[in-house]
């Protein structure tokens, strides 16, 4: 039988110092499909001319599928671009040929982490990765005694993010006062406790698991896109079709705080219906967390049906499920969670949280239909 870690659920939690390793525990309830994901730090806003890339290609979208820019892509390229962005827009980034050999690593559905102004920026997901000097210059053209771009790739996904710098050093294994001047490829147990730490969840994972479909070629968006040409735009924001998200801003220090807390190491677990935001095991059970960054009903709703729908495809069958909010519930939103068996845990101040059990007898009448294949 295999060992599980220390845990015992507890009505409140008292703060402990340090980011916990989540990476260490992280398990997976499916095989792992997918290769070693790799993580950029990238340093995207401290020069003028950097500032002006972001503004001019991470900002918004650049439609890539005809015109000068499509015309400086190979054939295989502008195949590659068009297969993980139909609409014919993107946003990209890219690297000098300084950085050629770690650049020739990176794949699609690796984590690009944009950092300036003493902070984490953005998070980015990759998409199509080559190299084209012609179409780096295109999108971002040198200035004069400047270096050009070689390595371009696109973004399948990009979140605003606001994490200190200190937080973030700390995140990868570095001293707090790192100040990321240059470009980084982390790799290895070092990326994916990065990942685990910040719950970062790429579009590329979830294709694996098949919660989502891989993109498809959408009619509506290359009439919007070809309109838009017409008009002679150079740029154009899509949104995002989906109810996933590559990285929760606001619930992600909220769980980082919880687990800080916690006297034992916390993971995720990966499944058909996605990935959970904490799993804990230990000798007195198994509990999955969901995280939400508000209190409304809207959002405990969600919160609940995401936990039911997680918990069949608990690695160890799931003896407790709750919900982690930053403040106290109403009585509507705690009644309906306790309906179903489920406990709420709040933030009652800085490094504290208090649990809400659900009645032992509502989490025993629902345990069987938690842990139903």
């Amino acid at each position: 039988m295999r060992k599980v870690k220390a845990y015992k659920p507890i009505d409140s939690y008292d703060h402990r110092v340090g980011i916990p390793d989540l990476a260490q525990s992280a398990v997976e309830s499916v095989p792992k499909a997918e290769p070693e994901v790799r993580v950029l730090v990238c340093p995207a806003y401290g020069s003028k001319e950097s500032r002006r890339h972001w503004h001019d290609t991470l900002e918004r979208e650049v439609l890539f599928a005809e015109g000068t820019l499509a015309g400086r892509l190979e054939p295989r390229q502008l195949e590659q671009i068009v297969r993980l962005h139909p609409a014919g827009a993107a946003r990209f980034w890219g690297a000098t040929a300084t950085h050629d050999k770690a650049m020739a690593k990176v794949r699609t559905g690796d984590v690009a982490l944009f950092t300036g102004k003493k902070k984490l920026l953005a998070v980015g997901e990759v998409g199509a990765v080559f190299a084209n000097s012609g179409f780096a210059d295109a999108l971002w053209p040198p200035v004069p005694g400047g270096k050009s771009w070689r390595t371009v790739y696109s973004l399948r996904d990009f979140v605003p993010a606001d994490l200190p710098y200190e937080v973030l050093a700390e995140l990868i294994g570095y001293s707090r006062t790192y100040g990321f001047p240059g470009q980084l490829v982390l790799e290895g147990g070092r990326a994916q406790a990065v990942v685990e730490r910040l719950g970062i969840t790429t579009r590329t994972v979830l294709e694996q698991l098949g919660v989502e479909e891989p993109p498809a070629l959408d009619p509506a968006a290359v009439t919007q896109r070809v309109e838009l040409e017409r008009q002679h735009t150079a740029t154009v924001s899509f949104e995002r079709a989906t109810t996933t998200t590559l990285y929760r801003r606001e619930e992600q220090p909220l769980v980082l705080e919880f687990c800080a807390t916690l006297t034992l190491p916390a993971g995720r677990f990966r499944s058909p219906a996605g990935l959970c935001d904490i799993y804990l095991e230990g000798p007195d059970g198994v509990e999955v967390i969901e995280a939400k960054s508000r209190t409304g009903h809207a959002h405990v709703r969600e919160a609940l049906s995401q936990l039911l729908d997680y918990a069949p495809h608990s690695p160890l069958p799931a003896d407790r499920l709750a919900v982690l909010v930053p403040g106290p519930l109403d009585e509507r939103e705690l009644s309906l969670l306790h309906r179903y068996g489920v406990d709420c845990i709040h933030r009652t101040s800085p490094g504290a949280f208090r649990r809400t059990p659900a009645p032992e007898r509502a989490r025993r009448r629902m345990r069987e239909l938690w842990t139903a294949g």
